[in-house]
Protein backbone atom coordinates (compact mmCIF):
# COMPACT_ATOMS: atom_id res chain seq x y z
CA UNK A 1 0.00 0.00 0.00
CA UNK A 2 2.90 2.10 0.27
CA UNK A 3 4.42 4.54 -2.47
CA UNK A 4 7.15 3.14 -4.94
CA UNK A 5 10.84 2.64 -4.07
CA UNK A 6 14.01 2.86 -6.06
CA UNK A 7 14.87 -0.54 -6.95
CA UNK A 8 18.76 0.33 -6.28
CA UNK A 9 17.77 1.57 -2.72
CA UNK A 10 16.17 -1.97 -2.56
CA UNK A 11 19.68 -3.32 -3.52
CA UNK A 12 21.18 -1.60 -1.35
CA UNK A 13 19.32 -2.29 1.41
CA UNK A 14 19.50 -6.55 1.04
CA UNK A 15 23.23 -6.06 0.52
CA UNK A 16 23.91 -4.24 3.36
CA UNK A 17 21.24 -5.62 5.56
CA UNK A 18 20.36 -9.37 4.52
CA UNK A 19 22.80 -11.22 2.58
CA UNK A 20 26.45 -9.49 1.08
CA UNK A 21 25.72 -10.39 -2.93
CA UNK A 22 26.46 -9.20 -5.84
CA UNK A 23 23.92 -6.10 -6.56
CA UNK A 24 22.92 -7.44 -10.18
CA UNK A 25 22.26 -10.74 -9.09
CA UNK A 26 20.29 -9.59 -6.34
CA UNK A 27 18.72 -7.34 -9.32
CA UNK A 28 18.05 -10.12 -11.19
CA UNK A 29 16.06 -11.73 -8.56
CA UNK A 30 13.85 -8.84 -7.86
CA UNK A 31 13.25 -8.40 -11.88
CA UNK A 32 12.03 -12.27 -12.38
CA UNK A 33 9.46 -11.46 -9.49
CA UNK A 34 7.97 -8.64 -10.95
CA UNK A 35 7.92 -10.43 -14.81
CA UNK A 36 4.20 -11.62 -15.21
CA UNK A 37 5.57 -14.04 -18.04
CA UNK A 38 8.20 -15.60 -15.21
CA UNK A 39 6.25 -15.33 -12.04
CA UNK A 40 2.37 -16.62 -12.16
CA UNK A 41 2.15 -14.64 -8.89
CA UNK A 42 4.03 -11.56 -9.19
CA UNK A 43 5.65 -10.74 -5.92
CA UNK A 44 6.87 -7.46 -6.95
CA UNK A 45 4.94 -4.68 -8.47
CA UNK A 46 7.64 -2.75 -10.54
CA UNK A 47 7.21 0.91 -12.51
CA UNK A 48 9.40 1.19 -15.58
CA UNK A 49 11.02 -1.32 -17.64
CA UNK A 50 11.49 -5.05 -16.28
CA UNK A 51 12.24 -6.79 -19.46
CA UNK A 52 9.71 -8.39 -21.66
CA UNK A 53 9.10 -12.21 -22.98
CA UNK A 54 11.33 -11.44 -26.11
CA UNK A 55 14.30 -11.31 -23.59
CA UNK A 56 14.92 -8.19 -23.75
CA UNK A 57 16.57 -7.31 -20.10
CA UNK A 58 15.18 -4.81 -17.61
CA UNK A 59 16.32 -1.22 -17.10
CA UNK A 60 19.32 -0.71 -14.94
CA UNK A 61 18.34 -0.71 -11.14
CA UNK A 62 18.73 3.36 -11.02
CA UNK A 63 15.76 3.29 -13.39
CA UNK A 64 12.95 1.62 -12.05
CA UNK A 65 10.90 1.72 -8.89
CA UNK A 66 9.34 -1.08 -6.82
CA UNK A 67 6.72 -2.47 -4.04
CA UNK A 68 5.01 -5.44 -2.90
CA UNK A 69 2.03 -7.22 -4.53
CA UNK A 70 -0.86 -8.51 -2.08
CA UNK A 71 0.60 -11.56 -2.77
CA UNK A 72 3.64 -10.89 -1.14
CA UNK A 73 2.01 -8.84 1.98
CA UNK A 74 0.00 -11.78 2.42
CA UNK A 75 3.84 -14.18 2.64
CA UNK A 76 4.68 -11.26 5.28
CA UNK A 77 1.61 -11.54 7.09
CA UNK A 78 2.19 -11.88 11.25
CA UNK A 79 5.85 -11.52 11.10
CA UNK A 80 4.92 -8.77 13.75
CA UNK A 81 3.15 -11.11 16.25
CA UNK A 82 6.10 -13.91 16.53
CA UNK A 83 4.19 -15.72 13.70
CA UNK A 84 7.84 -17.72 13.24
CA UNK A 85 11.49 -17.76 14.53
CA UNK A 86 13.31 -15.16 13.87
CA UNK A 87 17.16 -15.82 13.95
CA UNK A 88 20.51 -12.61 13.23
CA UNK A 89 21.82 -11.88 9.81
CA UNK A 90 24.95 -12.58 8.98
CA UNK A 91 26.39 -9.48 10.56
CA UNK A 92 24.73 -9.57 13.66
CA UNK A 93 23.21 -6.54 13.55
CA UNK A 94 19.27 -7.32 12.05
CA UNK A 95 17.74 -10.08 12.71
CA UNK A 96 15.52 -12.13 10.26
CA UNK A 97 13.00 -14.74 9.70
CA UNK A 98 13.81 -18.35 9.27
CA UNK A 99 11.21 -18.71 7.18
CA UNK A 100 7.58 -16.42 5.63
CA UNK A 101 4.34 -16.67 7.34
CA UNK A 102 2.89 -17.57 4.05
CA UNK A 103 -0.15 -16.63 3.85
CA UNK A 104 -0.10 -18.03 0.26
CA UNK A 105 1.35 -21.24 -1.22
CA UNK A 106 3.89 -19.58 -3.14
CA UNK A 107 5.82 -22.88 -3.59
CA UNK A 108 3.36 -24.26 -5.67
CA UNK A 109 2.02 -20.94 -7.17
CA UNK A 110 5.02 -19.76 -8.67
CA UNK A 111 6.93 -23.03 -8.72
CA UNK A 112 10.68 -22.86 -8.46
CA UNK A 113 14.09 -24.14 -9.86
CA UNK A 114 17.54 -23.97 -9.07
CA UNK A 115 20.61 -26.09 -8.43
CA UNK A 116 22.51 -26.92 -5.29
CA UNK A 117 25.40 -28.43 -4.10
CA UNK A 118 24.62 -32.29 -5.41
CA UNK A 119 20.88 -31.56 -5.25
CA UNK A 120 18.47 -29.86 -7.90
CA UNK A 121 14.64 -28.54 -7.69
CA UNK A 122 12.09 -27.77 -10.01
CA UNK A 123 8.58 -27.63 -9.74
CA UNK A 124 6.17 -25.89 -12.38
CA UNK A 125 4.11 -22.87 -11.19
CA UNK A 126 0.07 -23.59 -10.73
CA UNK A 127 -2.84 -21.54 -10.63
CA UNK A 128 -3.26 -19.88 -7.27
CA UNK A 129 -6.73 -20.36 -7.01
CA UNK A 130 -6.59 -24.41 -7.73
CA UNK A 131 -3.62 -24.53 -5.16
CA UNK A 132 -6.12 -22.66 -2.30
CA UNK A 133 -9.11 -25.15 -3.16
CA UNK A 134 -6.44 -28.40 -3.12
CA UNK A 135 -5.33 -27.30 0.29
CA UNK A 136 -9.34 -26.47 1.81
CA UNK A 137 -9.93 -29.93 0.15
CA UNK A 138 -7.39 -31.81 1.90
CA UNK A 139 -8.42 -30.12 5.17
CA UNK A 140 -11.88 -30.98 4.70
CA UNK A 141 -10.19 -34.76 3.56
CA UNK A 142 -7.13 -35.30 4.95
CA UNK A 143 -6.61 -39.17 3.59
CA UNK A 144 -7.40 -37.81 -0.02
CA UNK A 145 -5.65 -39.10 -2.62
CA UNK A 146 -3.43 -37.82 -5.49
CA UNK A 147 -6.01 -38.62 -7.75
CA UNK A 148 -8.76 -36.42 -5.64
CA UNK A 149 -6.27 -33.16 -5.50
CA UNK A 150 -5.41 -33.89 -9.42
CA UNK A 151 -9.00 -33.92 -9.55
CA UNK A 152 -9.07 -29.97 -8.53
CA UNK A 153 -5.60 -29.33 -9.71
CA UNK A 154 -5.10 -31.23 -13.27
CA UNK A 155 -2.02 -30.05 -13.81
CA UNK A 156 0.39 -27.20 -13.75
CA UNK A 157 -0.46 -23.28 -14.88
CA UNK A 158 2.45 -21.45 -16.61
CA UNK A 159 2.30 -17.81 -16.96
CA UNK A 160 2.78 -17.69 -20.51
CA UNK A 161 0.30 -20.18 -20.97
CA UNK A 162 0.20 -22.42 -23.57
CA UNK A 163 -0.83 -26.10 -24.07
CA UNK A 164 -0.04 -28.98 -21.53
CA UNK A 165 0.06 -32.28 -23.70
CA UNK A 166 1.53 -34.40 -21.26
CA UNK A 167 -0.72 -37.64 -20.64
CA UNK A 168 -2.71 -37.54 -17.49
CA UNK A 169 -0.83 -40.82 -16.03
CA UNK A 170 2.75 -38.78 -16.51
CA UNK A 171 1.10 -35.95 -15.30
CA UNK A 172 -0.11 -38.53 -12.02
CA UNK A 173 3.38 -39.96 -11.63
CA UNK A 174 4.60 -36.27 -10.86
CA UNK A 175 2.67 -35.41 -8.62
CA UNK A 176 2.61 -39.03 -7.14
CA UNK A 177 6.58 -39.48 -6.44
CA UNK A 178 7.57 -35.62 -6.90
CA UNK A 179 9.61 -36.90 -9.92
CA UNK A 180 8.31 -36.54 -13.77
CA UNK A 181 8.27 -34.07 -16.43
CA UNK A 182 5.47 -31.80 -18.27
CA UNK A 183 5.48 -31.53 -22.47
CA UNK A 184 3.59 -28.36 -23.67
CA UNK A 185 3.54 -26.76 -26.58
CA UNK A 186 2.11 -23.44 -28.19
CA UNK A 187 -1.04 -22.57 -28.65
CA UNK A 188 -2.35 -21.77 -32.07
CA UNK A 189 -5.07 -21.56 -34.17
CA UNK A 190 -5.69 -21.79 -38.20
CA UNK A 191 -6.89 -18.42 -39.70
CA UNK A 192 -9.42 -18.68 -43.15
CA UNK A 193 -8.29 -15.75 -45.13
CA UNK A 194 -10.28 -17.01 -47.51
CA UNK A 195 -9.58 -18.50 -51.55
CA UNK A 196 -8.28 -21.45 -49.89
CA UNK A 197 -5.15 -18.95 -48.43
CA UNK A 198 -4.79 -20.01 -44.73
CA UNK A 199 -2.13 -19.08 -42.34
CA UNK A 200 -1.27 -20.42 -38.47
CA UNK A 201 -1.71 -17.44 -35.67
CA UNK A 202 0.26 -18.41 -31.98
CA UNK A 203 -1.21 -16.89 -29.35
CA UNK A 204 1.15 -18.21 -26.80
CA UNK A 205 4.01 -19.87 -26.18
CA UNK A 206 5.74 -22.45 -23.95
CA UNK A 207 7.08 -20.93 -20.40
CA UNK A 208 10.74 -19.81 -20.05
CA UNK A 209 10.46 -19.49 -23.93
CA UNK A 210 12.30 -16.45 -26.06
CA UNK A 211 10.15 -15.10 -28.28
CA UNK A 212 12.75 -13.34 -30.19
CA UNK A 213 14.95 -16.66 -29.99
CA UNK A 214 11.93 -18.51 -31.21
CA UNK A 215 11.44 -16.35 -34.32
CA UNK A 216 15.55 -16.66 -35.23
CA UNK A 217 15.07 -20.31 -34.65
CA UNK A 218 12.22 -20.19 -37.42
CA UNK A 219 14.20 -18.14 -39.64
CA UNK A 220 16.91 -20.23 -39.46
CA UNK A 221 14.45 -23.44 -40.15
CA UNK A 222 13.29 -21.68 -43.42
CA UNK A 223 16.88 -20.58 -44.64
CA UNK A 224 18.27 -24.04 -44.33
CA UNK A 225 15.22 -25.44 -46.37
CA UNK A 226 14.50 -27.80 -42.64
CA UNK A 227 10.94 -26.93 -42.52
CA UNK A 228 10.17 -27.59 -45.96
CA UNK A 229 6.08 -27.09 -45.50
CA UNK A 230 6.75 -23.17 -44.16
CA UNK A 231 6.73 -20.16 -46.09
CA UNK A 232 7.53 -17.52 -43.80
CA UNK A 233 7.35 -16.39 -39.91
CA UNK A 234 6.41 -13.26 -39.15
CA UNK A 235 6.44 -11.51 -35.15
CA UNK A 236 3.33 -9.19 -34.78
CA UNK A 237 3.00 -8.88 -31.27
CA UNK A 238 2.04 -6.15 -29.29
CA UNK A 239 1.64 -6.44 -25.40
CA UNK A 240 -0.24 -10.09 -26.40
CA UNK A 241 1.93 -12.91 -27.87
CA UNK A 242 1.03 -12.87 -31.92
CA UNK A 243 3.03 -15.54 -34.05
CA UNK A 244 2.43 -15.49 -37.98
CA UNK A 245 3.46 -18.31 -39.38
CA UNK A 246 2.59 -18.61 -43.46
CA UNK A 247 2.79 -22.00 -45.54
CA UNK A 248 3.88 -23.13 -48.65
CA UNK A 249 1.32 -24.01 -50.33
CA UNK A 250 -2.80 -24.27 -49.63
CA UNK A 251 -2.86 -27.83 -49.70
CA UNK A 252 -0.53 -28.23 -46.92
CA UNK A 253 -2.48 -29.26 -43.66
CA UNK A 254 -2.18 -26.86 -41.10
CA UNK A 255 -1.46 -29.68 -38.33
CA UNK A 256 0.94 -31.53 -40.40
CA UNK A 257 2.79 -28.17 -40.68
CA UNK A 258 2.75 -27.48 -36.47
CA UNK A 259 3.87 -31.10 -36.09
CA UNK A 260 6.57 -30.34 -37.60
CA UNK A 261 7.46 -27.55 -36.09
CA UNK A 262 6.85 -29.00 -32.89
CA UNK A 263 9.75 -31.23 -33.15
CA UNK A 264 12.00 -28.89 -34.60
CA UNK A 265 11.86 -25.93 -32.42
CA UNK A 266 10.72 -24.66 -28.99
CA UNK A 267 7.23 -24.18 -30.12
CA UNK A 268 6.92 -27.40 -28.00
CA UNK A 269 9.53 -28.46 -24.47
CA UNK A 270 9.46 -30.20 -21.63
CA UNK A 271 9.79 -28.73 -18.33
CA UNK A 272 11.14 -31.06 -15.77
CA UNK A 273 9.43 -31.82 -12.36
CA UNK A 274 11.65 -32.45 -9.12
CA UNK A 275 10.17 -30.97 -6.27
CA UNK A 276 13.02 -31.53 -4.20
CA UNK A 277 12.22 -29.13 -1.19
CA UNK A 278 13.91 -28.56 2.47
CA UNK A 279 11.84 -29.65 5.38
CA UNK A 280 13.00 -28.43 8.34
CA UNK A 281 16.36 -27.79 6.51
CA UNK A 282 16.26 -31.12 5.11
CA UNK A 283 16.49 -31.75 1.28
CA UNK A 284 13.33 -34.33 0.17
CA UNK A 285 11.75 -35.41 -2.84
CA UNK A 286 7.70 -34.49 -2.21
CA UNK A 287 4.42 -35.03 -3.74
CA UNK A 288 1.74 -32.89 -4.31
CA UNK A 289 -0.26 -34.24 -0.99
CA UNK A 290 3.10 -34.37 1.04
CA UNK A 291 3.69 -30.31 0.11
CA UNK A 292 0.27 -29.23 0.57
CA UNK A 293 0.06 -31.50 3.88
CA UNK A 294 2.90 -29.24 5.18
CA UNK A 295 1.67 -26.19 3.88
CA UNK A 296 -1.04 -26.54 6.30
CA UNK A 297 0.99 -28.20 9.23
CA UNK A 298 2.74 -24.50 8.89
CA UNK A 299 -0.29 -22.46 8.68
CA UNK A 300 -1.60 -23.63 11.65
CA UNK A 301 1.33 -23.45 13.54
CA UNK A 302 0.85 -19.47 12.40
CA UNK A 303 -2.08 -19.32 13.20
CA UNK A 304 -1.72 -20.73 16.92
CA UNK A 305 1.50 -18.58 17.64
CA UNK A 306 0.01 -14.94 16.55
CA UNK A 307 -3.10 -15.52 18.58
CA UNK A 308 -0.95 -16.66 21.76
CA UNK A 309 1.17 -13.68 20.69
CA UNK A 310 -1.88 -11.65 20.81
CA UNK A 311 -3.24 -12.81 23.42
CA UNK A 312 -0.22 -12.24 25.50
CA UNK A 313 -0.80 -8.37 24.49
CA UNK A 314 -3.48 -8.44 25.78
CA UNK A 315 -3.36 -9.98 29.32
CA UNK A 316 -0.66 -7.42 29.94
CA UNK A 317 -2.78 -4.43 28.66
CA UNK A 318 -5.69 -5.65 30.79
CA UNK A 319 -2.87 -6.04 33.93
CA UNK A 320 -2.29 -2.54 33.14
CA UNK A 321 -6.18 -1.27 32.63
CA UNK A 322 -7.09 -3.04 36.05
CA UNK A 323 -4.40 -1.39 37.96
CA UNK A 324 -5.77 2.41 36.48
CA UNK A 325 -8.99 1.33 36.85
CA UNK A 326 -8.20 1.07 40.57
CA UNK A 327 -6.01 4.60 40.82
CA UNK A 328 -9.45 6.21 39.22
CA UNK A 329 -11.05 4.66 42.54
CA UNK A 330 -8.77 6.09 44.84
CA UNK A 331 -7.59 8.82 42.98
CA UNK A 332 -7.12 11.67 45.94
CA UNK A 333 -5.35 8.66 47.67
CA UNK A 334 -3.15 8.04 44.82
CA UNK A 335 -2.28 11.50 44.38
CA UNK A 336 -1.52 12.13 47.97
CA UNK A 337 0.43 9.42 48.00
CA UNK A 338 2.89 10.39 44.60
CA UNK A 339 2.72 14.06 46.32
CA UNK A 340 4.12 13.60 50.01
CA UNK A 341 5.66 9.53 49.91
CA UNK A 342 9.46 9.01 49.78
CA UNK A 343 8.74 6.13 47.41
CA UNK A 344 5.21 6.05 45.96
CA UNK A 345 5.89 2.92 44.16
CA UNK A 346 6.54 0.98 46.62
CA UNK A 347 3.41 2.12 48.95
CA UNK A 348 1.03 1.79 45.86
CA UNK A 349 2.03 -1.49 45.25
CA UNK A 350 1.74 -2.57 49.30
CA UNK A 351 -1.93 -0.35 50.09
CA UNK A 352 -3.76 -1.23 46.95
CA UNK A 353 -2.58 -4.64 45.52
CA UNK A 354 -0.91 -3.74 42.99
CA UNK A 355 1.99 -4.84 40.49
CA UNK A 356 5.22 -3.22 39.21
CA UNK A 357 3.51 -3.09 35.96
CA UNK A 358 0.61 -1.36 37.39
CA UNK A 359 2.09 0.98 39.12
CA UNK A 360 4.60 2.04 36.50
CA UNK A 361 1.29 2.53 34.54
CA UNK A 362 -0.26 4.70 37.27
CA UNK A 363 2.89 6.65 37.69
CA UNK A 364 3.46 7.74 34.15
CA UNK A 365 -0.46 8.68 33.63
CA UNK A 366 -0.41 12.18 32.49
CA UNK A 367 -3.06 14.61 34.52
CA UNK A 368 -4.95 15.19 31.60
CA UNK A 369 -6.12 11.70 32.00
CA UNK A 370 -7.95 12.40 35.08
CA UNK A 371 -10.84 13.44 33.73
CA UNK A 372 -13.84 11.20 33.95
CA UNK A 373 -14.20 10.84 30.30
CA UNK A 374 -10.98 8.62 30.22
CA UNK A 375 -12.75 6.39 33.19
CA UNK A 376 -15.53 5.99 30.83
CA UNK A 377 -12.64 4.83 27.85
CA UNK A 378 -10.61 2.54 29.76
CA UNK A 379 -13.88 0.62 31.18
CA UNK A 380 -15.03 0.05 26.95
CA UNK A 381 -11.37 -0.76 26.26
CA UNK A 382 -11.46 -3.05 29.31
CA UNK A 383 -14.51 -4.63 28.04
CA UNK A 384 -13.68 -5.22 24.30
CA UNK A 385 -10.48 -6.90 25.43
CA UNK A 386 -12.37 -9.08 27.75
CA UNK A 387 -14.43 -9.93 25.17
CA UNK A 388 -11.38 -10.45 22.44
CA UNK A 389 -9.07 -12.55 24.84
CA UNK A 390 -12.42 -14.98 25.20
CA UNK A 391 -12.88 -15.58 21.34
CA UNK A 392 -9.14 -16.28 21.56
CA UNK A 393 -8.70 -19.16 24.50
CA UNK A 394 -12.11 -20.57 22.47
CA UNK A 395 -10.37 -20.83 19.21
CA UNK A 396 -6.99 -21.98 20.51
CA UNK A 397 -9.41 -24.72 22.72
CA UNK A 398 -10.58 -25.87 19.14
CA UNK A 399 -8.92 -27.80 16.56
CA UNK A 400 -11.40 -27.47 14.21
CA UNK A 401 -11.60 -23.33 14.25
CA UNK A 402 -7.70 -23.64 13.78
CA UNK A 403 -8.14 -25.64 10.73
CA UNK A 404 -10.49 -23.13 9.35
CA UNK A 405 -8.01 -20.34 9.59
CA UNK A 406 -5.27 -22.10 8.66
CA UNK A 407 -6.72 -21.43 5.22
CA UNK A 408 -4.50 -19.19 2.79
CA UNK A 409 -5.25 -15.52 3.66
CA UNK A 410 -7.56 -16.26 6.60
Amino acid sequence: NGPFRKSATVVGEVIGKYHPHGDQSIYDAMVRLAQDFAARAPMVDGQGNFGNIDGDAAAAFRYTEARLTPAAMLMLEGLDDDAVDFRETYDTQNREPIVLASGFPNLLANGSSGIAVGMATSIPPHNPAEGIDAAIHLLDHPKASVDDLMKIMPGPDFPTGGVIVETKEGLREAYATGRGGVRMQARWRKEDLGRGMWRIIITEIPYQVQKSKLMERLAELIETKKAPLLEDAMDESTEDVRMVLTPKSRTVEAEVLMASLFKQCELETRFPVNMNVLDHGVPKVMGLKEILTCYLDHRREVIVRRNKHRLGKIEHRLEVLDGLLKAYLNIDEVIRIIRYEDDPKAVMMKKFRLSEIQVEAILNMRLRALRKLEEIEIKREHKELSEEKANIEKLLASTAVILALSLPGT
